[in-house]
Formats: C-alpha cells, sequence, structure tokens
C-alpha cells in the first residue's frame, strides 16, 4: 500500500528568510522497491522538478507560497500531498546589547545578541567596530566560526569600544544583517586622547553653548556623539554643531544629549562624557564630577540653577534611592569608593535635575 506523500521542509527550523538555501523532500511510504518520478507545484502550478527534492538557492519572496508533491511510476500515480506552506521573512537583524554599559578600567564585559523574531540553528560571530563611519569591523577572537552561545565576555575591557554582532546558519552560510553598534564607555583616560568639556559640567541647560574639544596625538581626533534615542543618523559633529580643528561648538538650544567621545581616523578613541540637557531654564541641574573620580579622595556634588546659585535644602539621589535631604547645600563624600559609583540626581522644592553618572577608579587606574 502506498500512502499519500508528504512534503517535508528539511531544515532543524521552521522560519524561512530571504536568501537562505531551502531544500523541500516529498517522502511516500510503501511501494517496496518502486522507483518514483516526482512531480511538483507551487500554488498549483507545476514546476520543474523531477526528483525527491527541491532546492531552492537564495530564496525571495515570491518562493512563499503552498507547495505540493505526487510520485509516478508507470502506471502507478500517488495522490497529490497536502500543501506545504513555506513562508518567506526578511532577513533578520540582531539586537546587540553590552553590560556594564559603563564600565572600570579592566572590568569583564558581557555581549549578548538576540535574533528576533526568535528562531533556530543560529551560530554568532563577533566584532568590534574599529571605524563607525565607514563601519570597518574585526573579528573578535575565538569567533571566526561562530559561537553557539549567544553571549560573549570580553575580559580586561579598558577604553571605550564598539561592537556588533550577526548571526550565520546553514551549510551554504546564510548570515543575518549586522546588529547597529553598541557601545561600552570609559569614563577613564586612555593614552591617546582625552575629550575636555567647556564649561566643565556634565548637565547643561538647552539654551547654552558648549564647547567640546579633542586634547591627543594625532591632528585626525574628531568629536563624535551616541544620541539619548540611540539612532546613528546624527553620528558627527556637524548634524548639530560646528567642528572646528579638533574641537565642536555646539550652540544654544541644541539638540537632545548623550554620549560623547572623541575618535581618530585610525580608530582610537578617548574617554566618554555622558551629557544630559535640562529643558527647562527654570530648573536645575547637578553639579558633578565630568571625569572619573579616584578611590580615596573627595568628592562634592551640588544642585544649581542656570544662573550657577548653589541652592541649600535639597535631597540627592544615588541610583534612584534617596542619600541624604537633611537641609545642607552639597552632598560631600570624603573618601570616594566603588560603591559610591553610579547615578546621582537632586531634587529641590519640587524640582529634580537630570541624573549623572560618576565614575570611580582605583589609584592604579589613575596612573594608566
Amino acid at each position: 500500500t502506498v500512502s499519500e506523500p508528504k512534503v517535508i521542509l528539511k531544515a532543524d527550523w521552521s522560519q524561512i528568510f530571504r536568501g537562505e538555501t531551502v531544500t523541500l523532500s516529498c517522502q511516500i511510504q510503501g511501494g517496496g522497491g518502486t522507483q518514483w518520478t516526482y512531480e511538483w507545484r507551487q500554488n498549483w502550478s507545476n514546476i520543474p522538478p523531477t526528483s525527491s527534492e527541491y532546492r531552492i538557492d537564495k530564496v525571495k519572496d515570491d518562493h512563499s507560497g503552498d507547495y505540493s508533491c505526487q510520485g509516478r511510476s508507470g502506471f502507478l500515480l500517488t495522490q497529490w500531498s497536502d500543501a506545504f506552506r513555506l513562508s518567506v521573512s526578511r532577513k533578520p537583524q540582531p539586537v546587540l546589547s553590552v553590560s556594564p554599559s559603563w564600565l572600570s578600567p579592566g572590568a569583564s564585559v558581557t555581549l549578548s545578541c538576540e535574533v528576533k523574531p526568535p528562531s533556530a540553528g543560529w551560530r554568532f560571530f563577533w566584532y568590534k567596530a574599529k571605524k563607525y563611519g565607514s563601519y570597518s569591523y574585526e573579528l573578535l577572537p575565538g569567533s571566526s566560526n561562530g559561537t553557539q552561545q549567544n553571549s560573549y565576555i570580553i575580559h580586561g575591557q579598558k577604553h571605550t569600544a564598539g561592537y556588533v554582532c550577526r548571526a550565520g546558519r546553514g551549510e551554504s552560510a546564510f548570515y543575518s544583517d549586522y546588529s547597529e553598534p553598541s557601545f561600552v564607555w570609559s569614563a577613564a583616560f586612555p593614552p591617546a586622547a582625552s575629550l575636555r568639556v567647556n564649561p566643565d559640567r556634565v548637565q547643561l541647560f538647552r539654551s547654552e553653548s558648549v564647547s567640546l574639544s579633542c586634547e591627543g596625538n594625532s591632528t585626525e581626533w574628531r568629536v563624535k556623539r551616541f544620541p539619548e534615542t540611540g539612532h546613528l543618523s546624527d553620528f558627527n559633529c556637524s548634524t548639530w554643531g560646528t567642528m572646528t580643528g579638533s574641537s565642536c561648538i555646539i550652540k544654544p538650544f541644541w539638540s537632545d544629549g548623550g554620549v560623547f567621545w572623541c575618535e581618530s581616523g585610525s580608530g582610537e578613541f578617548s574617554n566618554a562624557v555622558n551629557i544630559t540637557v535640562q529643558d527647562k531654564d527654570d530648573g536645575i541641574i547637578l553639579q558633578s564630577p565630568v571625569h572619573p573620580v579616584t578611590e580615596g579622595d573627595p568628592v562634592t556634588l551640588s544642585c544649581r540653577t542656570k544662573q550657577q546659585k548653589l541652592l541649600s535644602d535639597v535631597s540627592f539621589y544615588h541610583n534612584n534611592k534617596l542619600l541624604q535631604n537633611d537641609g545642607r547645600e552639597e552632598l560631600k563624600i570624603s573618601a570616594v569608593s566603588k560603591s559610591d559609583e553610579g547615578f546621582y540626581s537632586c531634587e529641590h522644592s519640587g524640582q529634580k535635575s537630570p541624573q549623572s553618572w560618576m565614575s570611580v577608579q582605583g589609584e592604579e587606574a589613575s596612573n594608566i
């Protein structure tokens, strides 16, 4: 007895993406040693293959549809199989996340690559973004054949860096798109360059001007920004300011804040500074260190108006938890420790400042 044919997708995953190689198999049970010639049809129209497998290289949208098969041997003809629905989806773009996003020099960084929508069979490839403007990527060690795990740990990271990932699967090496770059930021000064902010603050009023200057051993330094929105379209200084030499001048009523750093033509990086914008001219800002504070050093935080008036009766918050509200003007830490690192903000008369990150580094890092 010959059973009704059945169309099977020869893959360990059910979701198919544009560009993949697809093989459909027509399976007929029974019939002894019958030699079958196969007929295929897509959306009720006959298609050429006569073998038991139908291979589609670099599948496209118009390959989506219902596929059926039947077997023929002399005068013996099977029924048409039930239709198998092949759906072709657009090539996925993974989402890369980095933890922590702000690091202490020498800390480990974990990259995680997620393919959306989820699907099986992926191997993951990890890259360091050498030059963001031209998207030059360098494979990370141990990544040439991909990793089965969708995470990758980088040990001993010291300075600001950007990373991307992509996923691949199948014998014919189908790859997803590259993820958008994700960054790990370091406020510590690397040997190559430093970013200086004038006025020397990380919180600014929208109506203020600010100058960001690259200081280092290269004439090709450019100020870069990763905006709060996370979109890379307004990536260069020329989009939201004026580049003069190695300084970027941002005029009043500039756009939202973000993380700023200097990048050379060869892909070297300075420290990163996270600048936050206060939208209201009658609002308040937190005065906090722009650059990392060394363990054991004193640090003072204060709350100020646009006219830089020092406010009293202020509440201070660390990582959104109330830290001090005893009426004092300033938050003073006599000897800062690693546990003091984090996000700070202040509140006065019902008005709250934006929050800013204060980085704490060990004494050995301050001598790098």
